[in-house]
């Protein structure tokens, strides 16, 4: 027992006189105008990538360091990072002092930018005690790049769209059911409000969620996170909008346990840059916190993000020459003022409850539900018996009397009808509003409307609950878990918008007759007024839950992390209208579709030295489809997409990073592997299947068997050339293809209406090496930057963007295109012939150059008060450059095509988006 008493005793003492020897950090953070302490900022050791965040007093401190040489940085949004290097003592703590933090000029760039793109992810602070990884405080050099000086040209990080991306408030995912993709618009405005960022880089690991192939944004607005004060701003742009004014208060928790913020902003235009498009936005945000003790919080937030803005037309190569780049022909003159026929208008409020729980020094628990609700609007004309409103509709413009041909094939381009054509349009350009009034008032059938403004309108309702675990084990072990359940119900009908003077408008497709003509056979020739439903009329369900674990471990010479998750989705549809057409499948519920997924992911940071890391990061998962592409008609009837399956991603990624004070470096090497996805669209087309003719059909193509391959490199670099002066250079080189042929059917009304099978499979769709379209494969960017110590600061940025390609018309890639209805070539079509005509528009390359900087004062040397503003110029050289376009899937055969291109000028030509020309954004804010 002597022995024992006397081992222990030795054992204690050896242990104790180790912890004196081992160095630790400590040190107190505040901002550097006020000199107040600034709180839960990261505080992050380079050697192991141990994170802190700063208590209320501004404190941080780490129990244990390396005792050799190491990096610290302290970085958060809103504040010029700093890095120091340590030099510790064995057995002695490393007091840094008082560290200040200066207010980082470019940050007044990322809130108050406008948002010209939605596929940029973003980042936050405001993660657990302790996080591993890669973890990030604000975007690195690449990912501002593509977020501020390529997202103007719709550059997407590594070619994928954004439903590869998850995004949260709180935990709550936000990305849609529909379609996958997050609604930015339903927090628009509120800059200020969700600065609180969190994200990761694609498979990395996130505190919150499995993800995916993108990465992760996690958006925190719990209200004890935002720094106290008051904050007012007011913009100017010649962009999406023309004014912005934009107001937070943020309390800081008070000794009470209470801490509230409120952000109100309204941003408004008559017109933006494009002709006729109108914008009105109101925000409102609210998040209240009481912590009712050192474990137990909770927070409610609400946000309300109204948003109803113009659309601009896509227009064809013959209408851009004709009117400009600029034109739009979805708006027209009424009463002296331009009212746009296209408008989206957005209001779906989010209420959410969080409950916070910190079980353990090393255990919490956040629990979250939220409520969501409201509508979705995107208006257009409609019309019965009656001209085609458009002014660019086919048979208005030139090109339509250029490619005539007789009975016998020979071209018989009428020349004057062309020129005639021509000066009708460039006369009468725009919607004419006034002349739809007075054909309702007009009616053959007194007080019948035969043009009516309406909105494709979906109202859902979600519920949303989620918890999320997270517990450091030990020193090398973290832990996190969590599980979601989502439930929603989407209608989903045409609305009523405006009679335009008339007092009814039937509810008939007036293309079809009998009962196909009859949107719903339960109420036959409905007269509907504003307000009313009509057209069709039905519901989507989906259940979704799902769930992840994962397990990060920590060493000195390496991190890494293994992570899976399983998810359950059950889909159905509810017809409330029985489709005329589809009268036995249409009204009612349909069958139930599920799909189970899984997915595993892990990854290894391997540290060469503080400064110089090596991490790979591998994913296999796979992912339900999504309601858009899960029934193959919708708005008709409950058919369900043949050949659904989910579809299975697999993503590997490989980094050299540098984290030096003067130089920060990231080198990423990348591949990301789709397989069967599937997409759904609807068209109108000649010539297809075996109903021969002219006969227009209206159509939903459905293209399953989906394969993608994304690959590329990425490079960021920003080097600190003195204390004022900091370069930055960024690039991206992609191949973004599909990698395989597809399986391409339509669903045809038209054969339905004659009581045949809707359905033509066309079999093979022939799009394996079509390049991805819409988005740059290839960008450069280099930037200079100056910061005077007087708090201003200028910059000025390149970027040279390259190889975009058009969206190619899937039915075109089939043998519908080359083979007649008998089985035979198209005389003509050869290999080569089909080729030449089909090869992928490549957009010419372009140059952007950005001018951007700002200043700040400080209005009272006691307090935290400043004014200052931020300015940009992008485009400066008013380059001229698209963004994207789609060819049109009208003419589906060889001769057809043909036909379309022999006077030089398409009659269906594809249709073509442009970026906006030179633009400003001046803002003015104070702090107080």
């Amino acid at each position: 027992m002597k022995k024992l008493v006397l081992s222990i005793l030795f054992v204690l003492q050896a242990v104790f006189v180790f912890a004196q020897q081992t160095p630790a950090l400590k040190g107190k953070v505040v901002d550097q105008k006020t000199q107040k302490p600034l709180q839960n900022v990261p505080v992050t050791l380079q050697s192991n990538n141990q994170t802190v965040l700063t208590d209320f007093d501004g404190a941080f401190k780490f129990q244990t360091i390396a005792e050799k040489s190491d990096v610290v940085v302290i970085k958060t949004f809103g504040y010029v990072t700093q890095t120091l290097v340590l030099e510790p003592t064995l057995g002695e703590t490393l007091d840094l002092g008082v560290i200040i933090l200066e207010v980082d000029l470019a940050s007044e760039l990322q809130l108050s930018l406008v948002t010209i793109t939605e596929n940029d992810l973003g980042d936050d602070n405001s993660g657990s005690e302790s996080t591993s990884g890669l973890l990030q405080a604000a975007r690195d050099t690449y990912q501002q790049t593509a977020a501020f000086n390529w997202g103007q040209a719709r550059f997407r990080i590594r070619g994928l769209d954004n439903q590869y991306s998850t995004t949260m408030i709180n935990g709550i995912v936000m990305n849609k059911l529909y379609d996958g993709r997050p609604q930015w618009g339903n927090w628009g405005g509120l800059n200020d409000a969700t600065r609180n960022q969190e994200f990761t880089m694609g498979s990395a690991p996130s505190d919150y969620t499995f993800g995916n192939a993108l990465g992760t944004q996690e958006i925190n607005t719990r209200a004890s996170y935002f720094r106290p004060g008051n904050r007012i701003t007011f913009s100017g742009t010649n962009s999406n909008y023309s004014w912005r004014a934009m107001a937070t208060h943020a309390s800081g928790l008070d000794k009470n346990g209470w801490a509230f913020v409120v952000s109100a902003s309204r941003r408004w235009a008559q017109e933006g840059y494009f002709d006729g498009t109108d914008y009105g936005a109101n925000s409102l945000f609210a998040s209240v916190e009481k912590k009712f003790n050192d474990k137990h919080s909770l927070n409610f937030t609400s946000i309300y993000a109204q948003n109803s803005r113009g659309k601009n037309s896509p227009n064809t190569e013959e209408v851009n020459n004709l009117m400009g780049v600029r034109y739009n022909s979805y708006w027209g003159w009424q009463d002296g003022k331009k009212r746009n026929s296209r408008d989206k208008d957005i209001a779906e409020p989010i209420n959410m409850l969080s409950h916070y729980w910190k079980i353990t020094d090393r255990t919490s628990l956040n629990t979250n539900v939220a409520f969501q609700t409201g509508s979705i609007g995107n208006s257009r004309l409609d019309f019965q018996n009656a001209n085609n409103p458009d002014p660019t509709y086919y048979q208005n413009l030139p090109s339509f009397f250029l490619n005539t041909f007789d009975n016998a094939g020979n071209w018989t381009p009428n020349f004057p009808g062309a020129a005639a054509a021509e000066t009708f349009f460039l006369n009468n350009s725009q919607i004419n509003w006034n002349a739809m009034y007075i054909a309702n008032q007009n009616s053959a059938t007194p007080g019948r409307s035969v043009y009516v403004l309406y909105e494709d309108r979906t109202d859902d309702k979600l519920w949303s609950a989620n918890t999320i675990l997270n517990s450091t084990v030990s020193d090398n072990l973290t832990i996190n878990a969590g599980a979601n359940f989502r439930r929603l119900k989407s209608n989903n009908f045409q609305n009523l918008l405006d009679l335009m003077g008339g007092e009814y408008f039937l509810d008939i497709d007036p293309f079809f007759t009998g009962n196909g003509a009859q949107p719903d056979l339960n109420n036959p020739n409905r007269q509907v007024v504003e307000g009313d439903k009509y057209g069709y009329n039905y519901n989507l369900f989906a259940t979704v839950i799902d769930g992840f674990t994962q397990f990060k471990f920590t060493y000195d010479k390496a991190d890494f992390y293994l992570a899976q998750t399983f998810s359950r989705s059950e889909y159905q549809r509810e017809g409330l209208y029985r489709n005329g057409i589809y009268e036995n499948n249409s009204f009612g519920k349909g069958n139930k579709v599920i799909f189970e997924n899984f997915g595993f992911k892990g990854g290894l940071t391997y540290k060469l030295t503080g400064r110089h890391l090596l991490d790979f990061n591998g994913l296999y998962m796979t992912q339900a489809p999504n309601l858009r592409n899960t029934f193959s008609n919708a708005r008709l009837n409950n058919n369900i997409t043949p050949d659904l399956v989910s579809e299975s991603i697999v993503s590997a990624d490989a980094s050299y990073i540098i984290r030096a004070p003067k130089l920060k470096a990231r080198l990423t090497g990348f591949y990301t592997k789709i397989k069967d996805a599937t997409e759904i669209s609807f068209f109108y087309a000649e010539n297809i299947g075996d109903a021969g003719g002219d006969e227009d059909s209206f159509v939903s193509e459905i293209v399953t068997g989906i394969d993608k391959q994304n690959m590329g490199l990425e490079l960021g670099l920003e080097y600190q050339i003195t204390s004022t002066v900091k370069a930055t250079a960024a690039a991206s080189y992609g191949q973004y293809i599909f990698s395989d042929n597809a399986r391409l059917r339509t669903n045809d009304d038209n054969r339905a209406a004659a009581g045949l099978n809707p359905v033509t499979d066309f079999g093979t769709n022939y799009i394996k090496g079509v390049r991805q379209a819409g988005i740059p494969q290839q960008a450069y960017s280099l930037g200079l930057e100056y910061r005077s110590p007087k708090f201003w600061w200028v910059g000025a940025n390149a970027n040279y963007l390259a190889d975009s390609y058009i969206d190619a018309s899937n039915i075109l890639r089939t043998d519908n295109f080359t083979i007649d209805n008998s089985g035979i070539s198209f005389p003509g079509a050869n290999e080569q012939s089909v080729r030449d005509l089909l090869k992928q528009e490549k957009f010419d390359s372009f140059m952007l150059v950005n001018l951007i900087g700002g200043k700040s004062w400080r209005i009272s040397r006691k307090t935290r008060d400043t004014f200052g503003f931020f300015a940009s110029i992008n485009n400066v050289f008013d380059v001229e450059y698209k963004t994207g376009g789609f060819e049109q899937s009208r003419n589906a055969t060889f001769p057809d095509l043909q036909q379309d291109l022999v006077s030089g000028t398409r009659t269906f030509g594809p249709k073509y988006f442009y970026g906006f020309g030179r633009t400003y954004f001046v803002n003015f804010y104070i702090n107080f």
